[in-house]
C-alpha cells in the first residue's frame, strides 16, 4: 500500500511539473514584446529536454506501477519463492507470469513435489523464464522400477519407466511414431543417401578424416529423442542433445536410452564454453518459425561454442523459397564459414507445396582463426 501511495505521489508531481513547463511556455510568449510573425513559435530546446525528461520519467514509473488484476501481496506469494529471491536472482521474464511462477513454487517444503505445480515448468521455459528457480521438494518417480536399463540406445525402453501422468497419451504406442519412439524407425535415420539433402553419419566422417580434422564431443540443437546422439554414440562420439517434453516425453525417452538430455529451450544460451565443442547439428526443430534476429543469435551462440575448424551442421532447415533466398542464405553466410556442403531441395508434402517451402541442409566449417 506505501509503495503504490508513494508512486502515486510521484506521478502527481511529475504531471505538476510538466503543467507548469507549459504554462512557463505560454506566458513567456504572451508577454513577449516582438510581434508575432510564426503561429507556432519553436519550442526552446532547454524546455524539450525538461519535458521529454519527465515523459521518460511519467513512462517508467507507470511500467512501474503494480498491475491491479495480480494480487501479489506477501500473503499469496509461496514462501519458498520469496525465500528463494534471496538467495539467487531469478530469469526477469518470469515476473512477466507470476500466475504460472506462483503455480510452479506453490508446494510444501520437504515433501514431494505436486504434479500441478510441476506441469508449469515447459510452460514458463517457453516463456523465457529459464533457468527455472530451484526448489525444495522432491521429483515423483514411478512407483516399480524397470527390471533392466538398455545399454543399446535402439533397444526398447521401458515404459514403465516414464512417469505418463505428465502427458495425455499413457504409452509408447499412442505417440506419433514420426515423433522419435519408434526406435525401429529410428535405426535407420541418419544412415543412408535419399537425396542431396541427406547427410549419413558415414559421409559426415569420411568428410572429417580427409580434412585431417577429429569429432569427439557435439551437441544436437533440438534433437528430440536423441537419434543422432545415439548413431554417433556408435563412432564413439559424445553427443548432448538439447530437447523439451512439449506433449510427450522426449527427455525421459533419451535418458533411457543412456544418452544426455539437456532440458534448455531454443531461445536459450547454450550451456556450454567458448571454443570447446567439434560439431553443432541443428536440427528440425530450428526452421523459419523462428524469427530471423533470434536465428542470428543462436547462430552466433553456436559459433561461440565451436572450437576453431569446428562444424556446424544445418539440416533440413526449411522456409519459404524466398525466405531462403533473401534472409537466411545471407543470414548464414553472415558467419563467414566454409561451405562443404549446400544442398537446397523443394519441400514436397502438402505445406510445402502450398507455402512454396524449400529445404536446406548445410555443412559448414568455422575458420580455424579470425
Amino acid at each position: 500500500m506505501g509503495f503504490t501511495m508513494g508512486l502515486n505521489l510521484l506521478l502527481l508531481v511529475a504531471m505538476v511539473a510538466t503543467n507548469i513547463l507549459s504554462l512557463y511556455h505560454l506566458s513567456t510568449t504572451m508577454i513577449s514584446t516582438k510581434p508575432i510573425t510564426n503561429p507556432n513559435p519553436p519550442v526552446p530546446d532547454h524546455l524539450l529536454r525538461q519535458l521529454q525528461t519527465i515523459r521518460a520519467t511519467i513512462n517508467h514509473l507507470t511500467r512501474l506501477q503494480p498491475n491491479p488484476s495480480v494480487q501479489t501481496t506477501a500473503s499469496n506469494i509461496p514462501s519458498d519463492l520469496l525465500l528463494y529471491t534471496q538467495l539467487s536472482p531469478i530469469a526477469s521474464a518470469c515476473r512477466h507470469h507470476p500466475d504460472l511462477l506462483h503455480q510452479y513454487m506453490n508446494y510444501t517444503p520437504f515433501s514431494v513435489c505436486p504434479q500441478l505445480s510441476s506441469a508449469a515448468a515447459e510452460p514458463l521455459i517457453l516463456r523465457g523464464c529459464h533457468p527455472l528457480p530451484r526448489r525444495r521438494c522432491f521429483s515423483p518417480t514411478p512407483s516399480k522400477l524397470p527390471s533392466s536399463l538398455p545399454t543399446n540406445p535402439f533397444s526398447p525402453v521401458p515404459e514403465n519407466a516414464i512417469l505418463w501422468s505428465n502427458y495425455k497419451c499413457k504409452t509408447f504406442d499412442c505417440l506419433n511414431p514420426d515423433l522419435g519412439f519408434d526406435l525401429k524407425k529410428e535405426k535407420l535415420k541418419f544412415l543412408s543417401y535419399k537425396t542431396d539433402l541427406d547427410l549419413p553419419i558415414s559421409q559426415l566422417t569420411d568428410i572429417v578424416k580427409k580434412s585431417k580434422n577429429v569429432l569427439r564431443i557435439a551437441l544436437d540443437i533440438g534433437g528430440g529423442t536423441g537419434t543422432f546422439a545415439a548413431q554417433m554414440k556408435q563412432e564413439n562420439v559424445t553427443v548432448i542433445t538439447t530437447t523439451m517434453s512439449i506433449g510427450a516425453p522426449y527427455n525421459e525417452a533419451a535418458a533411457l536410452r543412456g544418452l544426455i538430455p539437456l532440458h534448455v529451450p531454443l531461445q536459450q544460451r547454450l550451456p556450454v564454453f567458448d571454443g570447446v565443442l567439434d560439431l553443432v547439428r541443428c536440427g528440425r526443430a530450428v526452421n523459419r518459425w523462428i524469427p530471423a534476429q533470434s536465428l542470428e543469435f543462436l547462430l552466433y551462440d553456436v559459433d561461440r561454442v565451436l572450437r576453431g575448424g569446428g562444424y556446424l551442421w544445418i539440416d533440413h532447415f526449411f522456409s519459404k523459397s524466398i525466405d531462403l533466398d533473401k534472409i537466411f542464405s545471407p543470414l548464414i553466410g553472415k558467419l563467414g564459414y566454409k561451405k562443404v556442403k549446400w544442398a537446397v531441395g523443394k519441400k514436397m508434402d502438402t505445406s510445402g507445396v502450398k507455402n512454396g517451402e524449400a529445404y536446406l541442409t548445410a555443412l559448414l566449417q568455422k575458420p580455424v582463426s579470425r
